[in-house]
């Protein structure tokens, strides 16, 4: 299966400051600072731009590293987590000479020495792909089209449409087949139409990399580039917008099978189903009418093109498992092009992060054991429910909010749940063959064992304990079908959480992660959903308008703040972000502010007091230098906002931080309270 799934509401990993060791054991000498005050640049004013004043300093201290698109507190503590962390319990596993067939240790040795294995992956050369060649060799209809990208789906290749498997929207609990769009090269519709001449650019760089990939491949298509531009960009005109896509109202179309067949005629879903080992008569569709009109193009499309096609989807999906020449033009086209990376990581780096890819939760079961003291388990829970009690508190005080849907707001609130750290317990992963030697049919088993895990979940209960993130991962995210929030081991350290900070850092980090999560359970998404995961509307009328007068207000501010020439935030794409990082400030700061009643004024650090402390620790969490390559891509495709826009843009509308910095009436960062926008 290759569909990408409905994400509501996660934290973004594309943002990361200082990731330093710290263990429970560290010496207090090697202690993270709550905030290193060189980061700072007083050429700035704080109430003009928060961001160039609390992070100027630290951005001119660290440029973009070359193996990288954007640098910030995300990505370098995922760094230490992934190439240090990982790197040391890989290679100590790899020391071991009695490692168990079919074990975990087994498995993530002899993947990351098949990932090491340059000289066989180069004279395998493209063996390994001739099976699925000859099957798209085979085509000669649009029956046998269905047949073959079934099959290439089941081992992770996209197609022209994907399924996907998760909880039912309405009903929470059991698991049901999706079917999607799919099948953007670009990644995103935009990418096809803007006539800027960046993006023009990138099309033109796409038609080269087709062309290049295939003359290396061998194979003899005429223009292969020219001709799979043109066919995506039909397919894309098809395809609903990502901004159309975060409406689960409208994506949801739950029919049988048989009746979604009916949708494609010459196309058979069901055949391509089928062969992914797909057994249902139940299917939500995402979009009727892309499934018509999807059938009406392949009709018109040669076949000799859709062959084309499933062969440049085949060898895009697996070039970084092929020989050095297809790896590193993959490499230049989608991460120098698209994002503006210079160099690629390391072979070892690479192998590291490869092998977390495939095997993540066992390394996540090792990583957890060794850099997760249990201790913050407790703490991180006792702030989780300090943000819950604020905000009830803010519920309360809505003005916007009548008392009948206020109650229906708590009672979602109270029954949200949180995990934190690691799972409790583990994935059997004992069925996925890894050898040394055979890098390739290695991730192809991993594709099969994913594809068979979540074949067999169609018609059985949500398993409510499963974790959609690694330990190690730098990231948290509310799950809206569970009403839960999960803060992996990974993001539970400095500049997020540092237990040697003090408390207005920690609150402005990861307090206001945990309230961004709390939040999107009350996002324009999330609110969708009640208190038992389930698509159904739990709102009055009147406050359901109150609601979107607000959040279309926020969406056209955000419209209107350019973060590179000519390329606008695109506020509608990015609301549920937006009113996430909104409330997610806000929850923390009154949660902080309760938590110091009836205690002594807390003593300056480093000249700052504890409100303007708290500000430091939300910028800092979010400071980030990034290429304008993955600025653009991220503003066209990304449902979060830059990182200078998440840390400036909230600012205006919170009362608090132009009282915590005296801001003046007319600064950049500061609003009369009538031009506010309040919302949780």
């Amino acid at each position: 299966m290759n569909f990408k799934k409905l994400h509501y509401g996660i934290l973004a990993t594309t943002v990361l400051v200082s990731a330093c060791n710290q263990n429970k054991d560290q010496a207090d000498a090697n202690a993270v600072p709550g905030f290193d005050i060189t980061s700072l640049d007083s050429s700035y004013l704080a109430c003009n731009d928060f961001d160039g004043f609390a992070n100027g300093g630290w951005k001119k201290n660290n440029p973009i590293p070359g193996t990288e698109s954007r640098w910030g507190a995300f990505g370098i503590l995922d760094k230490e987590n992934k190439e240090v962390r990982l790197k040391g319990i890989i290679e100590e596993i790899t020391q071991k000479t009695d490692r168990k067939k079919g074990s975990e240790e087994q498995q993530i040795a002899d993947y990351y020495q098949s990932f090491l294995d340059t000289a066989t992956i180069e004279k395998r050369g493209l063996e390994p792909l001739k099976p699925y060649l000859d099957q798209i060799a085979s085509i000669k209809s649009l029956a046998d089209y269905a047949k073959v990208a079934g099959s290439l789906q089941k081992i992770g290749v996209s197609s022209v449409v994907g399924y996907g498997v998760e909880g039912d929207l309405r009903n929470s609990k059991i698991n049901i087949l999706y079917e999607g769009q799919d099948g953007l090269s670009l990644g995103e519709r935009s990418y096809y139409d803007r006539q800027d001449s960046s993006t023009v650019k990138v099309r033109e760089e796409f038609v080269g990399h087709v062309d290049k990939m295939f003359t290396m491949a061998g194979f003899t298509e005429s223009n292969p580039g020219k001709t799979l531009l043109a066919f995506e960009t039909k397919l894309a005109k098809l395809q609903l917008t990502n901004v159309e896509l975060r409406d689960p109202v409208k994506t949801y179309n739950k029919m049988s099978f048989a009746d979604a067949n009916k949708l494609m005629p010459d196309f058979d879903l069901i055949t391509l189903a089928t062969q992914q080992d797909i057994k249902t008569d139940t299917v939500i569709i995402q979009n009727k009418a892309y499934l018509q009109n999807l059938n009406k193009l392949l009709k018109a499309t040669p076949i000799e093109t859709l062959k084309s096609y499933s062969k440049w989807q085949l060898l895009s999906t697996f070039a970084g498992y092929l020989p050095q020449k297809f790896d590193q033009e993959d490499f230049r086209f989608f991460s120098t092009v698209m994002r503006g990376t210079k160099e690629q990581k390391g072979r070892t780096e690479r192998a590291i992060r490869s092998t977390d890819r495939l095997l993540g939760m066992p390394l996540g079961k090792l990583f957890s054991a060794k850099y997760f003291p249990e201790d913050d388990k407790k703490k991180v829970s006792e702030m989780i429910e300090n943000v819950r009690s604020v905000y009830g508190e803010r519920i309360d005080k809505l003005t916007w909010m009548s008392d009948s849907t206020k109650a229906k707001a708590h009672k979602k609130l109270k029954a949200f749940t949180y995990k934190i750290g690691y799972p409790d317990k583990w994935k059997d992963y004992s069925t996925i063959e890894v050898s040394p030697d055979k890098l390739f049919e290695n991730v192809i088993s991993a594709s099969l064992f994913s594809n068979k895990e979540a074949v067999e979940k169609i018609g059985k209960e949500v398993d409510k304990s499963e974790w959609h993130m690694t330990p190690q991962t730098v990231n948290a995210y509310y799950n809206p079908l569970n009403n839960e929030v999960v803060f992996p081991a990974g993001i539970l350290q400095p500049p997020f959480y540092n237990r040697n900070a003090d408390d207005a850092i920690n609150y402005g980090g990861i307090i206001a992660v945990i309230g961004h999560e709390f939040t999107h359970g009350f996002d324009d998404q999330g609110s969708q959903f009640d208190d038992e995961g389930n698509l159904k509307n739990w709102w009055s009328a009147s406050d359901r308008e109150n609601f979107d007068k607000l959040t279309k207000k926020y969406i056209e501010y955000f419209n209107g703040i350019e973060a590179l020439p000519g390329f606008k935030i695109n506020g509608a794409l990015t609301i549920g972000e937006n009113v996430a990082d909104l409330g997610g400030m806000t929850l923390a700061y009154h949660a902080l502010e309760k938590s110091l009643k009836g205690k002594p004024e807390p003593e300056l650090i480093d000249g700052f007091n504890w409100k303007q402390r708290f500000f430091l620790g939300w910028a800092q969490v979010w400071h980030m230098n990034t290429t304008e390559a993955a600025l653009r891509n991220q503003i066209q495709t990304d449902p979060h906002s830059p990182a200078t826009a998440r840390i400036n843009a909230p600012l205006p509308h919170l009362k608090e931080f132009q009282e915590a910095w005296d801001c003046a009436p007319g600064s950049k960062l500061s609003l009369p309270d009538s031009a506010r926008i309040v919302i949780w």
